[in-house]
């Protein structure tokens, strides 16, 4: 029961009341998401969206983001500039009511902007919030405007500071430490996401640098005239083509402004993108569906009326449809309506239908156009969907044999007794030596060990049925307990913690390159949650006397020499296997003492074209990667 409360332990006067931006810097994360990276660059993202608003409604063509020294951000656009005339309601000017109150700006059902990214109205405000130090310069009808904030408050009152020859915004931040741990923004996921950005807006000019380093700037400029036609050639790059000719569209239907690109690579995987008013909608949503669906439909009739499909029982499904497929749906509307507070999905009914219309007339205009072409795709699919059947009976096989030994598990595994995921952990060893030293010294109450016999297939350069003939595989998906493809099932995960550990050397890389390819393509949800990891065990022990250290890298070996009086003994480990168990326990397993690299996935389409790079079927790729990656090599031990 719970604790009965006395009179007068609740009153008003334990009711908070955050008034201005209090809310934001008392609660961060329901704003920004968190106040980690993603959440500190979630900032410039505000700042950009609103100038993207402003180009989206034709009154800006050029947008500037600098990264200044002292952590410090400017965002610049030649759009209309924001309001400095006093609003009605807050008796302040329109400039410092939208920087320094929630819900205020010209996206809640005024005529300003027709089609907006920012739709809670929060954005800048925000930044203002969680901002050091924010600094807005506006130019309107030839004067500049100035005013200056501190987490969340006016500085000072607005003041006009010389004259302009164009109108626009500049707004200058620096995040608080006081709320962000880490204020240092990365280069390269502001340069990637601009990029993306640019490809989104046909047209618009987007110009980045970094003048961090006054050694070392960096300037770059992106426009994209060809729109997302642009974007699917940057993502299909070298890789080989099924078909020589993106398919394009563009076209509004009622308020909704479609735009889609696609193409097929000779390849088996599938990268779909999906974009509402240029939020990226990770989980799709209506304009996806109407994308699949028109894409199936259109590929089937075409594919019927040109007797290339020989029985009406033959019809191709959307997985096979869209195995090798590179497609980017993009759609602006006035309303969004996006489900969670994260926007990863779009759930406008009227979107999909749209979709579904453009498409289907347009694809079916380009394959009548391109028979060839047409040809080509409509044979990849076939070849999808045999080898789709093929993949399923050699699915249900393994399904099976778990089936009739009663769910039982692989031979080579020595299983944990813990049954709770949440505290079990799978170390996915190399070889039956390191295996045996890693079952003795393992605690077997919650680790598990499944050694794997050599190097495993590349799955990269094979499709599903191929990939489930490998019995070390098929051991891996027993032992995850999760099935795979169609049957893959995350909540039936038996161990939170997937440990990949191998030797300290070439071969002991390749090898964990080859299952992070296994992960990456057919166990990517275990990434996604956190679930995957890289053992870091010792490259030398260094004993000197009775004491023995351990290094883990050549500088950290250099380091413990030096305070080393005389001539220790050094042993490089080649192997795991060389360590006894004890060593093994102390060093690599015991969750006191080791190091574990948590496996994560920044930017998915970059990961997707690296792992392509380095394990797909075209050489000159992996040519052209390793060399431009040697110089960051400063040992290498072969």
């Amino acid at each position: 029961m719970p604790k009965q409360a006395k009179k007068g332990d609740y009153t008003a006067k334990d009711i908070s009341v955050l008034e201005g931006l209090d809310p934001v810097r008392k609660r961060p994360g329901m704003y920004i998401g968190s106040t980690g990276r993603e959440g500190l660059h979630h900032l410039i993202w505000e700042c950009f969206d609103n100038s993207l608003d402003e180009s989206l409604a034709g009154y800006a063509d050029e947008i500037r983001v600098d990264l200044l020294p002292n952590n410090q951000v400017r965002v610049t656009d030649n759009g209309r500039g924001i309001p400095i005339d006093t609003h009605a309601q807050t008796k302040k000017s329109a400039l410092e009511t939208v920087m320094t109150t929630l819900h205020a700006g010209g996206k809640f059902g005024g005529k300003a902007y027709r089609v907006s990214g920012g739709l809670h109205g929060v954005g800048v405000s925000v930044v203002c919030a969680l901002s050091d130090y924010l600094r807005a310069e506006v130019c309107r009808d030839g004067y500049l405007y100035v005013q200056e904030y501190s987490r969340g408050e006016a500085k000072g009152p607005l003041k006009k500071s010389g004259s302009c020859k164009q109108n626009g915004t500049s707004i200058v931040f620096a995040p608080d430490p006081d709320i962000f741990p880490d204020i240092e923004f990365s280069w390269e996921t502001v340069l990637r996401h601009l990029r993306q950005q640019a490809y989104l807006t046909k047209g618009v000019k987007i110009l980045l640098s970094d003048q961090r380093r006054a050694d070392k700037p960096q300037y770059y400029a992106f426009q994209f005239m060809g729109g997302l036609r642009s974007y699917v050639k940057h993502l299909v790059a070298d890789a080989p083509k099924r078909h020589e000719d993106i398919f394009y569209s563009t076209a509004e239907k009622g308020d909704v402004q479609i735009e889609m690109a696609l193409q097929y690579m000779d390849e088996t995987e599938v990268l779909e993108e999906s974009f509402a008013n240029n939020i990226y909608t990770e989980e799709g949503g209506m304009h996806l569906t109407g994308f699949r669906a028109a894409l199936t439909r259109t590929l089937n009739n075409y594919a019927r009326a040109n007797d290339l499909l020989k029985k009406e029982s033959d019809n191709l499904s959307g997985l096979a449809t869209r195995e090798g497929l590179v497609a980017v749906v993009s759609v602006k509307l006035p309303n969004p309506q996006f489900e969670g507070q994260t926007k990863a999905k779009l759930g406008n009914p009227e979107v999909k239908t749209a979709v579904e219309k453009v498409l289907s007339f347009h694809l079916q205009d380009f394959l009548e156009r391109n028979p060839r072409q047409a040809k080509s795709i409509i044979e990849g699919c076939l070849l999808s969907a045999r080898a789709h059947q093929a993949a399923r009976i050699a699915r249900e096989m393994v399904l099976e044999k778990r089936s009739v030994r009663g769910m039982s598990l692989p031979g080579k595994l020595a299983d944990c007794i813990s049954r709770k995921p949440e505290e079990s952990e799978l170390f996915i060893v190399e070889g039956e030596s390191a295996g045996g030293s890693a079952k003795q010294a393992r605690d077997r109450n919650f680790q598990a060990i499944l050694p794997l016999k050599g190097k495993i297939l590349n799955v990269e350069r094979v499709r599903l049925n191929r990939v489930l003939s490998s019995d070390e595989i098929k051991a891996l998906i027993i032992a995850l307990g999760t099935a795979i493809a169609d049957d893959f099932d995350l909540s039936k995960l038996r161990y939170h913690r997937v440990i990949i550990m191998t030797d300290a050397d070439v071969d002991g890389a390749h090898i964990r390159t080859l299952l992070l390819t296994l992960f990456y393509r057919y166990f990517k949800p275990v990434i996604d949650h956190g679930y995957l990891y890289i053992a870091q065990p010792p490259l030398y022990q260094i004993k000197k006397g009775n004491k023995i250290s351990y290094a883990y890298t050549d500088r950290e070996k250099v380091e413990l020499l030096k305070k080393i009086d005389g001539q220790p003994t050094i042993q490089r480990y080649k192997g795991l296997g060389e360590m006894n168990p004890n060593q093994l326990w102390e060093t690599t397993m015991d969750p006191q003492n080791r190091v574990l690299l948590q496996v994560a996935i920044a930017d998915a389409a970059e990961a997707d074209r690296v792992f392509d790079n380095l394990m797909g079927r075209e050489v000159i790729l992996r040519k052209k990667f390793i060399q431009s990656q040697a110089h960051k090599v400063k040992n290498l031990d072969i």
